[in-house]
């Protein structure tokens, strides 16, 4: 560690091995206690700092008391055991201690804007404008380091074991068609602008045509969307990876494989294969195509127990083609939740899905308490207590009507359910517990929210449709599922690939009759894919959102070193910014500024 540095150890590694010895050390006060002793931090660890008292060291006593925390020094000492009873057991050099001979101060700190602990709760703006300060912090220290060892293992395992090819593909490129909204870049071209790729996808899938068979890269993607806790403008695909001559089964082994070889082994072993699960059945059981299977509370049909009833919403839904009655249980609600938790569920289902939800509450008798008994008889009630196996002081909350907003707004209510238990108090889904879940057949196309006439990729137009719904596809796209698979572990999508359409003639058919696309768009990749295609498929992995899982952290911006805000700014440089008249004109861009903007530019 100390080859190419003007020290001897760092910070972290002094033992009682090392008593008697003369080190020099580098580093960060991070704490001094009336010019007695001091701590020393640096990436490594903390040594504790002994300042000497006697009149030949004055002047060394009065370099380092004086020295503001968070400056950085060098000092020069004796390794010491600490006197009895004084050893730290909660530091690794816990049992030693530096007695100073010679200090010097490299850079003074001057008053700082916050404290660098951890415990101290800074606000997320503060950090970020500072951030350089905020990844002193060994929390981000852990995950930045805990990040790059991820991906070097990962690169192990795809380049020496299994003869990946690891290609820089370009970041200034063309807009495409569908998908997520891109980033612009002007050119000197009148007219003409680049975009920032949302990703690698048209180039690995080149790649595969030009033969290099296995492709990966850790590729940095872009999309011009509001960032959330789990997005950024800016991101990482750690194995942006593409295969020829491959299928679904093998894409998925080899992830697998990649996620076992490169997993922290502080997080524990991870057991494959992976259990899988169809779009349809993610939906009807959990609501979502992102499922968290580390608890129950499933979505039960309970469509049976309505028929004979004479609720007339419910009546009315089941009459449709796609009608049905769903509900979840929600076990000890009624002890662990109030009533304004209730209504709050219910309040979100209408705001978010226009879904009215009822909730029936079991009684310590065993009954039933709701609007909606008097309208059920015995049979029917216990109907529902059996296929929901309900007990005393659960709670269900009943949904009716179109088959695809039922699922999502009781999925939905399961999560937040789920939240507003853990916060009572009840533990429901072990957060060191590791549940990857393939979900595949998606389905290819799906009605335009805008015009649900018209369809759009459900991923993007390059997906393959699944071989037995191939002929589908030109009769009745609405039904053909997709070679489209996610990865998801604890209900977060950590992956997305598919098998991808290497025909021409498909391709094109996709785009200009299915999604009413002009092709001349793509047609670069069009005719790649006439000189010989071979079929291929591939995956991409999400780093950031893998990485923010592993460490336990709710937010992608704690393991990413300078992020973005939430408007998608960055608070430490002041970006974006505003550029002259003259610096525009190269790229014949005039910019019309409304008149707040004129005058917050003058400021």
């Amino acid at each position: 560690l100390n080859s190419f540095a003007a020290r001897t150890n760092t910070c972290g590694e002094l033992r009682s091995a090392h008593v008697g010895r003369e080190v020099t050390l580098c580093g960060w006060i991070q704490y001094q206690r009336q010019g007695l002793f001091l701590v020393l931090r640096d990436f490594q660890g903390l040594t504790q700092i002994i300042i000497p008292q006697d009149e030949a060291h004055s002047h060394v006593r009065k370099l380092l008391s004086n020295a503001p925390v968070e400056s950085v020094v060098r000092v020069t000492g004796i390794v010491a055991s600490r006197p009895p009873g004084q050893e730290n057991p909660k530091m690794p050099t816990g049992d030693i201690e530096v007695k100073v001979e010679t200090a010097e101060i490299l850079n003074s700190c001057k008053k700082l804007p916050f404290e660098i602990k951890d415990f101290i709760k800074k606000s997320e703006a503060l950090r970020m404008q500072y951030r350089y300060l905020d990844l002193r912090s060994s929390q981000l220290q852990h995950n930045l380091r805990l990040r790059s060892q991820v991906v070097m293992r990962m690169r192990e395992y795809l380049c020496n074991l299994h003869g990946f090819v690891d290609v820089e593909t370009p970041t200034l490129f063309k807009r495409t068609p569908g998908g997520a909204k891109e980033f612009l870049v002007p050119s000197r071209e009148v007219g003409k602008f680049y975009s920032l790729p949302q990703s690698p996808q048209q180039f690995k899938q080149l790649l595969m045509v030009g033969g290099l068979d296995r492709y990966f890269q850790v590729a940095r993607c872009y999309r011009d969307e509001g960032s959330r806790p789990d997005r950024q403008p800016e991101f990482t695909q750690v194995t942006n990876i593409e295969m020829s001559f491959v299928d679904q089964a093998g894409i998925q082994r080899l992830v697998e494989g990649l996620l076992q070889y490169s997993w922290p082994e502080e997080r524990g072993p991870i057991t494959t294969p992976f259990p899988s699960m169809t779009y349809e059945e993610a939906l009807a059981d959990y609501g979502t195509d992102k499922p968290d299977t580390r608890f129950g509370m499933k979505i039960v049909d309970v469509s049976n127990a309505f028929r004979r009833s004479d609720i007339g919403f419910v009546q009315n839904a089941l009459s449709y083609p796609r009608g049905t009655a769903k509900a979840i249980r929600i076990p000890q609600g009624a002890r662990y939740l109030k009533n304004k938790n209730l209504e709050s569920l219910k309040e979100a289902a209408k705001s978010q899905f226009d879904q009215e939800i009822v909730d029936i509450i079991c009684m310590p008798d065993g009954s039933l308490k709701s609007v909606l008994t008097k309208f059920l008889g015995e049979e029917q009630q216990s109907e529902l207590i059996r296929a929901l196996d309900v007990q005393v002081d659960d709670v269900i909350l009943l949904a009716a009507g179109d088959h695809k907003r039922v699922c999502s707004a009781l999925g939905s209510l399961r999560l937040g359910s789920a939240d507003l238990l853990e916060a009572a108090g009840m533990v429901l889904r072990d957060p060191t517990a590791l549940h990857f879940l393939w979900v595949v057949d998606f389905p290819l196309f799906l009605p335009k929210e805008e015009n649900p006439a018209e369809l759009e990729s459900a991923h993007h137009p390059f997906t393959a449709p699944h071989p037995s719904d191939t002929s589908l596809l030109y009769s009745d796209p609405t039904k053909v599922r997709s070679q489209h698979y996610d990865l998801v572990l604890n209900g977060n999508e950590i992956g997305g690939g598919s098998i991808r359409i290497h025909s021409a003639e498909q391709q094109r058919f996709v785009l200009e009759q299915v999604l009413k696309e002009d092709s001349e768009v793509l047609s670069h990749l069009l005719e790649a894919l006439e000189f010989g295609a071979p079929p291929h498929g591939g995956i991409a992995l999400g780093l950031d959102r893998l990485i923010s899982l592993i460490v336990g952290s709710p937010s992608i911006r704690d393991v990413i070193a300078f992020p973005k805000s939430f408007k998608g700014r960055d608070l430490m440089a002041n970006a974006p910014d505003y550029v002259t008249p003259e610096e525009l004109e190269p790229y014949h861009i005039h910019v019309s500024w409304p008149v707040a903007e004129t005058e917050a530019k003058k400021n």
